[in-house]
């Protein structure tokens, strides 16, 4: 069972949220908040594995309390944050924080419900709409590739493969295609990559991916 906690500061939204996940067999709503104050309280009561986090909130907003809440709690839970626009500054500083998922508030119930599930799992989450756009303003400002020992020198070279199309956007799917393989293995190749970097999701991923020079920055 995935529990779920519910941050947003209109109550319609968040039951409208809560209706839809309690109706699923395999995750629930064990609390809900309206600001960002109220989601510090909320994960340390809860323990919940999953939080679907509004940006724009009075207060301590949304950005702030995902990095807050990843501080104290760098385990879990996994935050998807919500935001009403494509391209939304907050939702970018949001991911560079730590959230693991972005998606716009429009998203249809069965895409939140599989965000939910993918976070989980351990993978990202991004609006399908910006994933690019997402990938070049996360690593717009990140510092020159380090000169230190390479940090991708664990993997094998199939999972740098693997690596260097999730930095450019690609889902399981699309890098199955491409590297002619079945998307179980590509899953299995990035579990092992992800576990062998100490990292937590695909955004992290990325993010290394550009640090370590295997993306250029331009390319």
């Amino acid at each position: 069972m995935i529990r779920v906690g519910l941050v947003d500061d209109q109550e319609l939204v968040r039951t409208g949220l809560a209706m839809v996940i309690d109706a699923q067999d395999d995750m629930r709503v064990v609390g809900q908040a309206a600001d960002g104050a109220a989601a510090l309280d909320l994960v340390a009561a809860t323990g919940c594995d999953v939080v679907l986090m509004d940006v724009r909130m009075p207060g301590i907003d949304g950005v702030e309390a995902t990095a807050r809440i990843l501080q104290r709690h760098p385990d879990k839970p996994r935050i998807i944050v919500l935001t009403t626009y494509d391209l939304d500054d907050y939702a970018f500083a949001a991911l560079k924080a730590g959230a693991s998922g972005f998606l716009l508030k429009d998203a249809a119930a069965q895409d939140v419900l599989s965000a939910i599930r993918a976070v989980q799992a351990g993978d990202a989450v991004l609006a399908p709409s910006t994933t690019k756009r997402l990938l070049a303003r996360v690593t717009r400002d990140l510092p020159a590739p380090s000169t230190e020992p390479d940090p991708l020198r664990l993997l094998t070279e199939r999972e740098r493969e693997v690596l260097l199309h999730i930095a450019k956007g690609a889902k399981n799917a699309e890098i199955a295609a491409a590297l002619y393989l079945s998307e179980a293995t590509i899953k299995s190749h990035v579990r092992r990559l992800l576990s062998k970097l100490g990292l937590r999701d695909r955004v992290q991923a990325v993010v290394l991916a550009y640090e370590s020079g295997l993306v250029r920055r331009d390319g």
